[in-house]
C-alpha cells in the first residue's frame, strides 16, 4: 500500500478531536518528540498493557512441545548506576548516531537518511542517481547501491563509522550528500550523537553524578537476574517481563508517536539452555505476530521480516521485525522485535560487574550462561498502529435523506477505551433516570459512557468516532416494556433487549479471554 498523507492527516485530526493524543505542552508550543494521551488514548494504552501483561506473563502461551511457561515480572527504576550501560553498549559507539546539520534550512538528519547524488560515466545509458547512503565505487558499483537504495531495508551493510566514511568518500570523488529537506547540499560533516538523555544525581551536577534515563527496559532485568533466580521459585527456560517508560534523544523525531524521545516499552526476556534457544527464537516469533493478529491487525499491512546479518544488532545472532505498513510510509514500520540475544547481556554484565551470573541447574549438575530470546514491543507505536487499522469511513444516508460520510473506530473490544454508551432518548419521562441506572450497573464491570446532550444521531457520531462497540438508548417503549435499544458501532443493527440484561449482553457479546 502506497503511503497515505491524507489518511494519516484525518488520523491525527481525530485523536486530538476525540482525546486520544495531543501534543506535549501545547499551549506553550510543545515539544518535539513528547507526547500526552488524553481520555480516550490512555484507556487505549492501558487496554494494550493489561491485554500484553495478561497473554505473556499471568496466561502465557503452552510451549513448543505443549508444556506451561512460568514468567515473572519486574518494575525497575528509571535511572540506573551508568555502569549498567558501560556494560551494556549504550554509552559507547554503537548507541551513538552520526548526525549532520544543514546549513541552508538548519534542518538535522541521521547521516545514513541522507542523499549522495551520483553522477554516473556519460555513455552508460543510466540517469544520474540518488542512492541513499550507500558507498559506491564506479560504474558498476554505482549501479548495485542505486539497487540497494531501492531495496527494502535501505539499510547500510555495517554501521554507523560506515556511513560516515561513505558521505567523506562521496564528497571526494564529487558526490555531494544533499539535505533531505530541502535538497541542498550543504550539510556538515557526520557527527556522533548519543542517544541517551544525560541527568545528574545528587546536590552537585559533576562528573561524579552523572546518570542517565534508561534507553530501554531491558538491562534492569538482566541485571536483577541473579535476584529473581535466589527468591523465586524458577527453573530454566523461564522469562521475565516489565513495562515501562524509556527514553531515547532522536535526532529527527517524526511520524506522530511513532518515533518520539519517550515512549513505553514491553519486553519479555526469556532465558533458555543454549541448545534449545532457536527452538525458544522461533517460537516466540510466531507467538507474537499471532498475538498481533488476535487483537485485529488482520490485514495485508501486517507482516514479519527477518533482519539480515548485515541490519542485527551486535548482541544479536537472529531478529525477526513484526512489521506494520502505516498511512505515512511507502514501506513497513517495525512494530516489534524479536532478537536472538545468546549470551551476550549475562555475560557482559558478569565480566563488567564481577559478580556470576551463570545458572546452575541441580537436576542435571550442569552451570551455564543461558541464552536470552527477547520479545520487544512498543506500546505508542502499537497504539498508533491500532488507531490506523481501525480508521474507517462509510457513505451512509443521514437522517435528512442526505449522503454523509461516517467515520467510525473500528477497535477490537478488548482494546475499545469505552465498552458502551448508554443514552436516555430525550430528557423528560424518568428516561434519564433508567439511563443513568443502567450506566452504573455496566460500570461496576467495564468503561461505559453516560450522554444525554445533542440529538441522538449526534451522539451515536461521537461514540462512534471514540469507537464504542455498543450504545443502549432507554426511550418510550422502556417504560412499556422494559426494554432498551442497542446499536452495534459496526453493521448499525439495533435489537431491543430487557433493561436488566444489559450488562450480561455486554460480557456476553465482548467475551475475550482476560478481557472482563
Amino acid at each position: 500500500m502506497a503511503s497515505d498523507a491524507t489518511t494519516m492527516e484525518k488520523i491525527v485530526a481525530l485523536g486530538k478531536r476525540r482525546g486520544f493524543i495531543f501534543p506535549s505542552s501545547e499551549i506553550y508550543g510543545g515539544l518535539n518528540g513528547f507526547w500526552d494521551y488524553g481520555p480516550l488514548g490512555v484507556e487505549l494504552k492501558r487496554n494494550i498493557k493489561d491485554a500484553w501483561w495478561h497473554d505473556m506473563v499471568t496466561c502465557p502461551p503452552l510451549g513448543p512441545d505443549g508444556q506451561e511457561i512460568q514468567i515473572v515480572g519486574v518494575d525497575c527504576s528509571l535511572i540506573m548506576n551508568p555502569k549498567v550501560w558501560q556494560a551494556s553498549g549504550h554509552l559507547g559507539e554503537g548507541f551513538a548516531d552520526p548526525m549532520v546539520d544543514c546549513k541552508s534550512c538548519k534542518g538535522r538528519f541521521r547521516a545514513d537518511k541522507v542523499w549522495l547524488v551520483a553522477f554516473l560515466p556519460e555513455g552508460s545509458g543510466q540517469a544520474p542517481a540518488l542512492v541513499m547512503g550507500v558507498e559506491a565505487d564506479g560504474e558498476q558499483e554505482a549501479a548495485d547501491a542505486v539497487q540497494l537504495s531501492k531495496s527494502k531495508t535501505k539499510k547500510l551493510p555495517a554501521g554507523a563509522q560506515k556511513v560516515a566514511a561513505s558521505l567523506d568518500r562521496g564528497r571526494a570523488d564529487g558526490w555531494p550528500p544533499v539535505c533531505p529537506s530541502c535538497g541542498a547540499a550543504e550539510l556538515t560533516s557526520p557527527r556522533a550523537f548519543n542517544l541517551m538523555f544525560k541527568t545528574y544525581v545528587g546536590a552537585l551536577e559533576e562528573s561524579s553524578s552523572v546518570a542517565y534515563l534508561r534507553p530501554e527496559t531491558a538491562q534492569g532485568i538482566f541485571v536483577n537476574f541473579k535476584n529473581i533466580v535466589d527468591t523465586q521459585r524458577v527453573r530454566v527456560p523461564f522469562g521475565i517481563a516489565q513495562m515501562g517508560k524509556a527514553f531515547r534523544n532522536e535526532i529527527n523525531p517524526r511520524n506522530y508517536t511513532f518515533r518520539s524521545r519517550e515512549f513505553e516499552q514491553m519486553e519479555l526476556e526469556f532465558f533458555c539452555h543454549p541448545t534449545t534457544s532457536r527452538t525458544w527464537y522461533e517460537f516466540w516469533r510466531d507467538v507474537r505476530l499471532q498475538w498481533y493478529t488476535d487483537l485485529w491487525i488482520k490485514s495485508e499491512n501486517l507482516r514479519p521480516r527477518e533482519q539480515g546479518e548485515e541490519e542485527r544488532a551486535h548482541y544479536s545472532v537472529g531478529t525477526t521485525d513484526v512489521e506494520y505498513l502505516f498511512p505515512f510510509s511507502d514501506e513497513p514500520q517495525e512494530l516489534e522485535g524479536v532478537a536472538h540475544r545468546a549470551d551476550y547481556d549475562l555475560g557482559a554484565h558478569e565480566t563488567s560487574s564481577g559478580k556470576e551470573l551463570t545458572y546452575y541447574d541441580d537436576e542435571t549438575k550442569e552451570r551455564y550462561l543461558p541464552h536470552v530470546i527477547e520479545p520487544s514491543a512498543g506500546v505508542d507505536r502499537f497504539a498508533l498502529a491500532v488507531l490506523c487499522e481501525a480508521y474507517h469511513e462509510q457513505e451512509i444516508v443521514g437522517a435528512k435523506g442526505k449522503a454523509e460520510t461516517r467515520v467510525f473506530m473500528r477497535f477490537h473490544p478488548r482494546l475499545a477505551p469505552i465498552k458502551a454508551a448508554v443514552f436516555p432518548l430525550v430528557k423528560k419521562d424518568g428516561m434519564p433516570e433508567t439511563a443513568r441506572a443502567i450506566c452504573n450497573d455496566i460500570r461496576k464491570a467495564l468503561p461505559a459512557f453516560y450522554d444525554e446532550k445533542g440529538a441522538i444521531g449526534r451522539r451515536y457520531a461521537r461514540q462512534d468516532e471514540a469507537g464504542t462497540p455498543f450504545c443502549f438508548t432507554v426511550d418510550g417503549q422502556t417504560a412499556d416494556d422494559g426494554t432498551v435499544t442497542v446499536r452495534w458501532r459496526d453493521t448499525l443493527e439495533q435489537e431491543r433487549i430487557d433493561q436488566s440484561r444489559c450488562l450480561e449482553y455486554l460480557r456476553d457479546k465482548l467475551a475475550v479471554g482476560g478481557m472482563t
